[in-house]
């Protein structure tokens, strides 16, 4: 659990990012705004160029501690020795073949099989937007119904069916609120969309489209949110409102899949999806995600004799990605890897309450096992509704002094942040010892 890169992180110290604001200057001129997906670009603007470990290194050589972790996609570790191994193994002979399987595909789904208490087969595809398109058609086929639930705040993709209410202003809370232009009004109206611990309120919904919901998709942590735990009886009252209704109950498991359990939230829980969308920390780093479920359900995927659900995809499977999870599940079955990302991540919430107490700052810190979220306000956080007291502005700056003292989390709001399993005891408390300044000259900025 000791990181490769030679360089350890000179933490409270400023750092200069030129060089990366001259590659995003370069790559906006055959890029549109120079990033390959929205969010990256931030402020201050940087670009990296390595990372080891539990730590990355900017196009400027600045080292940080990273709790960014690709957003959450990185979970053993920058370039985790084991990983690279197999993955350059599959490299050398079995990049890709786009015919029948190969062991590795194989391997993997038997692991998650074994592992994911739900699942009875698996289909891979390379990212959990794929992932939930999937299973949310397959929930339809099987259903023979068109409408869906999905919960305020939560994220699960960016296709038309689910993006919308996810980032929402207090005045589009409950109201028709698409995330994106172009988005088809059919899809997005589809949707419905409910209050996430609100149990009444899904109720009322499935009451309300009798016999029209095909699935209510769910995180069961609200990591998106960001980490609204659910409350006592929550995950097993929609497990019971599904049953009684009709429809399947989806768990989209791309952050909390393998990241908390081998096996997923759902092991932890004890509630048992129809359907579940792995992705993520599945393959540290690679892209590579999945489908799981009854094999009764599975089965309709025309990738069968039978299936009349299409499931298709030049890449899923590809020899890289399923090495990079064939090893990161082979890791975590042989190693303490959640004993230890729990143990750090109970560290580094209780620290930052402790400072923030020293300090006089009314915060909420959520999260579970490795992943944690300052928010700067007054308790309860119980739903979306509730995220919408953080201080935003405060947030922000507090983020971007951590940037500069060298504690990467990512400079926006609400964004959550993840402890990988290579980050030790003391990158937890010389990051909470970062954190302490940057948070004083935050709120210094503010006053001044």
């Amino acid at each position: 659990m000791t990181s490769p890169l030679s360089i350890v992180p000179r933490l409270g110290t400023p750092r200069s990012s030129s060089s990366s604001g001259e590659l995003l200057a370069r790559a906006a001129r055959v890029t549109p705004g120079g990033v390959n997906t929205a969010r990256r670009k931030i402020d201050p603007p940087l670009c990296f160029r390595r990372g080891a470990g539990a730590y990355v290194e900017d196009v400027d050589g600045n080292v940080y501690v990273d709790y960014h972790a690709a957003y959450g996609g990185v979970f053993l570790g920058h370039s985790w020795p084991s990983v690279t191994e197999r993955v350059e193994e599959a490299a050398r002979t079995a990049v890709l073949f786009g015919v029948g399987t190969t062991a590795l595909e194989v391997e993997v789904a038997e692991r998650i099989v074994e592992h994911v208490p739900s699942a009875e087969q698996v289909a891979f595809c390379n990212s959990g937007s794929e992932a939930t398109y999937h299973a949310i058609r397959l929930a339809r086929a099987i259903s023979g119904r068109e409408r869906l639930i999905k919960f305020q705040g939560l994220y699960h993709g960016f296709h038309d069916s689910v993006l919308r209410n996810v980032i929402s202003a207090p005045e589009k809370i409950g109201e028709r609120d698409p995330m994106s232009a172009g988005m088809l009004d059919a899809a997005v109206d589809a949707t419905l969309v409910c209050d996430y611990n609100d149990l009444d309120g899904v109720r009322a919904t499935l009451e309300r489209h009798e016999g029209e919901v095909a699935a209510i998709i769910v995180e069961p942590i609200a990591h998106n949110s960001p980490s609204i735990l659910p409350q006592e009886g929550f995950l097993q009252g929609l497990r019971a409102l599904c049953d009684e209704h009709g429809a399947l109950l989806i768990f989209d498991e791309v952050i909390t899949g393998v990241r908390h359990h081998i096996g997923g939230y759902q092991a932890i829980c004890g509630v048992m999806p129809d359907l579940t969308t792995l992705g993520k920390a599945l393959g540290n780093g690679y892209p590579i995600a999945a489908v799981a479920g009854r094999a009764e359900h599975l089965e309709r995927f025309n990738t069968t004799a039978t299936g009349d659900v299409t499931f298709a995809g030049t890449t899923n499977g590809g020899g890289v990605a399923l090495a990079a999870a064939a090893a990161t599940l082979e890791t975590i079955a042989e190693q303490d890897v959640h004993e230890h990302v729990f143990r750090l991540g109970d560290r580094m919430r209780d620290g930052l309450r402790a400072m923030a107490a020293e300090i006089g700052v009314p915060v909420v810190v959520s999260g579970y096992g490795s992943l944690y979220v300052m928010l700067f306000m007054e308790g309860p956080l119980e739903s979306y509704r509730d995220v919408l007291r953080n201080d935003h502005a405060l947030f922000v700056a507090y983020r971007k002094e951590l940037v500069r003292r060298g504690v990467f989390e990512m400079p926006e709001n609400i964004g959550r942040n993840h402890i990988s399993y290579s980050h030790t005891e003391e990158d937890i408390d010389r990051s909470l010892e970062v954190a302490h300044d940057a948070l004083r000259a935050a709120l210094d900025a503010r006053s001044r």
